[in-house]
């Protein structure tokens, strides 16, 4: 029996492109989730929209001296452009900063205004008096009261996920001037959650919300058994939806208020423009509301949401959670401020119609109940050993041979032996055996159980070798073609949340789009007999290792510019007078020879003609030169250094180098080739 479904999506940040990290927690499971239940005939709205009222949005466009509107206008359009050339199947990808979305928003608080839901409250919050304003969210920064982490936001440590309030950092700063900021009072709305404490209790607790993913219930009974207190729901900022309450001027919502409301104005908008009425989806007990979020954004979705839609009276509460947990990269946490990411805009032009390969990477290593790794080692091996090498391969070989033997005609199977009664019967028990694994979200279990279909097919193949068979027994040689034209007929249904470009184009070498999901259990023929299949291509390519360090370099080449950007230049060192200066002695020289210094990585052993002697001097440059490079180099050279041992090494002098922007070493040369020994002054 069909169901009704709202599932939504974590609304992103309108200051960047989508990473992996946003693919892997929550759009890719996400989109799985709702291509299966689409698939096995349910009602769905899949809703997910643009968040464009967050703080970082507003600093992003005091960097760029622009207005936060040009900030998300120009990354709504990028990130909506890419959900839809990666397959990101939303029935409705809003924005917030829609009108409808304001209404909503506006209408929501002053439901729960009327109902005396909210208390207004004199408090305390941090101030920036040279920018004059108030310091909300990520406009400071300092030291989490909970694991010490440094460099804590005043909404929340991503350290260690705890949510905090500005007030809580330790040694709080601005991160508009970077100065310390004062205490100013000022008015605000708060949802007093500690009077939805018995009700979430009773509903997480104490109800059937231990079917919750460990990580997400787990934190949720931490939060509860913490005791729960009022949070605000505005703040001082001139950028956000206006408070629609007397008092309010100069205010707006807060946008963990505002973000999920964006669900539902996002339904009311898909509703408004498929002629349908948006109320069953989110006021209908029959409907099941599911979130797919990070963990970053558990408490939101699991304690103030449920706690604003109940106090509101009329909206469902979701039923699950599946937070995922975060998705490093090449062993680093990613980060969007130090550029250390994979964004999805970049992945789709170097990697053209290969978008079901990230999806299968991120699907088989997805941080479901632990934060993982992303490497690109992985993602081509992923591909190689397992897209290529299992199920292209397979369905390679099928589709040859059917086309070798019988000009792309389905054969007609004779009498099924015991293998093929057993390999058929198990090939109807896989919509079950994957449905059971999506209706857990355990997505990553789901991925390999598809993958062993595949797998299944192989083997069937490697053990009646129908290319032998052919020279002796026709009649049971288009028996096996005909069971293998099954296995790949229900892997290209059942492949299709997973990998929607592999699932169409399989469906047109197959030639055919007649299987649904509940076909491959119920039918007994999922290609029937004299059907023209199409001529043979190859699903996947291999990815070779020259494409796997193009982007490694990338990556490091995207650091190094990073750290460059950000190095602080360092400040003058105090004054010195005429006299110290003058006894610096400055000479110009010539390297002679060069070696590397055993059992170290940074320093050579130079033989410098120094115009009035050779001598040796020990260099910590040999990670940015090889002693061949150096031989010939004039160089400026500090000669009356004080002679210092380096590893056994007397060295009798200094070399004068500096760095790039890019953190390349480089020589402070003369102009023009001179003698050695003329001094610089």
């Amino acid at each position: 029996m069909s169901k009704r479904y709202t599932i939504t999506a974590a609304l992103p940040y309108t200051n960047g492109p989508i990473h992996i990290g946003h693919l892997a927690g929550v759009y890719v499971p996400a989109d799985i989730y709702a291509r299966y239940k689409r698939l096995t005939g349910n009602d769905v709205a899949f809703i997910c929209g643009s968040d464009e009222h967050g703080v970082p949005i507003t600093i992003k466009a005091k960097k760029e001296g622009v207005t936060p509107q040009d900030i998300v206008d120009k990354y709504h359009a990028i990130i909506k452009k890419s959900f839809v050339d990666f397959g990101i199947t939303f029935d409705n990808y809003s924005r917030t900063s829609a009108k409808i979305h304001h209404d909503t928003a506006s209408e929501f608080f002053k439901t729960l205004n009327d109902k005396n839901e909210f208390i207004e409250e004199v408090t305390e919050q941090l101030y920036d008096e040279e920018a004059n304003q108030f310091l909300a969210d990520r406009f400071v920064t300092g030291t989490c009261p909970k694991c010490s982490n440094e460099e804590a936001y005043g909404d929340q440590c991503e350290n260690c996920g705890s949510s905090l309030n500005a007030t809580d950092l330790i040694n709080p700063k601005s991160a508009i001037t970077g100065n310390v900021p004062t205490l100013k009072e000022t008015k605000h709305w708060f949802l007093p959650l500690n009077k939805h404490e018995d009700f979430l209790k009773e509903w997480i607790l104490k109800g059937h919300k231990k079917d919750w993913k460990p990580n997400v219930y787990g934190q949720v009974k931490s939060w509860i058994d913490d005791g729960l207190r009022p949070r605000a729901v505005t703040r001082d900022l001139d950028w956000g939806i206006p408070v629609p309450a007397p008092g309010g001027e100069g205010k707006v919502l807060y946008v963990w208020f505002d973000a999920p409301i964006g669900y539902i104005s996002a339904t009311k908008e898909w509703a408004a423009q498929e002629g349908k009425n948006w109320e069953p989806y989110w006021k209908d007990e029959n409907t099941k509301l599911v979130h797919f979020i990070g963990k970053d954004n558990i408490v939101f979705h699991c304690i103030i949401f449920p706690a604003m839609l109940k106090a509101e009276g009329s909206y469902i509460l979701p039923d699950n959670v599946p937070a995922n947990e975060f998705l490093n990269l090449e062993g680093k946490k990613l980060s969007t401020s130090k550029n250390w990411a994979v964004w999805l805009p970049d992945y789709l032009e170097d990697f053209p119609n290969q978008q079901d390969v990230l999806r299968y990477a991120l699907t088989a290593n997805a941080p479901e109940s632990k934060d993982n790794d992303f490497t690109w080692k992985d993602f081509q091996a992923r591909n190689n050993n397992e897209l290529v090498a299992i199920f292209g391969n397979f369905i390679n070989r099928v589709v040859v041979l059917t086309n070798k033997y019988y000009d792309g005609i389905v054969p007609e199977a004779s009498e099924f032996s015991e293998v093929d009664i057993e390999t058929l019967a198990t090939v109807k028990a896989y919509p079950s055996v994957i449905e059971s694994s999506i209706e857990r979200y355990r997505f990553r279990e789901a991925s390999q159980e598809l993958m062993n279909l595949a797998r299944l097919g192989n083997k069937y193949l490697a053990d009646e070798e129908p290319w032998k068979l052919i020279k002796t027994d026709d009649v049971r040689t288009k028996t096996i073609m005909f069971v293998a034209l099954q296995i790949a007929s229900a892997l290209a249904t059942l492949c299709e949340p997973f990998l929607p470009f592999t699932s169409i184009k399989l469906k047109g070498i197959l030639n055919t789009n007649e299987n649904s999901w509940s076909d491959i259990s119920t039918k007994d023929t999922l290609i029937t007999s004299g059907h023209q299949i199409g001529k043979g291509e190859l699903l996947f390519s291999k990815i070779e290792d020259k494409t796997i360090q193009e982007q490694l370099d990338k990556l490091e080449a995207s650091k190094k510019a990073n750290d460059a950007a950000n190095k602080e230049i360092e400040p003058q060192k105090d004054l010195i007078n005429f006299d110290d200066f003058t006894k610096l002695d400055m000479r110009v020289g010539t390297i002679i020879e060069a070696e590397k210094m055993p059992k170290t990585k940074k320093l050579l052993i130079l033989k410098v003609d120094t115009g009035i002697d050779t001598r040796t001097i020990v260099s910590g440059i040999a990670e940015s030169f090889t002693p061949e490079e150096v031989i010939g180099k004039q160089v400026t050279v500090l000669v009356n250094l004080a002679p210092r041992a380096l590893r056994g090494v007397e060295s009798e002098g200094m070399i004068l180098m500096t760095e790039t922007p890019e953190g390349k070493l480089v020589f402070v040369n003369p102009d023009t080739t001179v003698n050695s020994g003329l001094q610089i002054s």
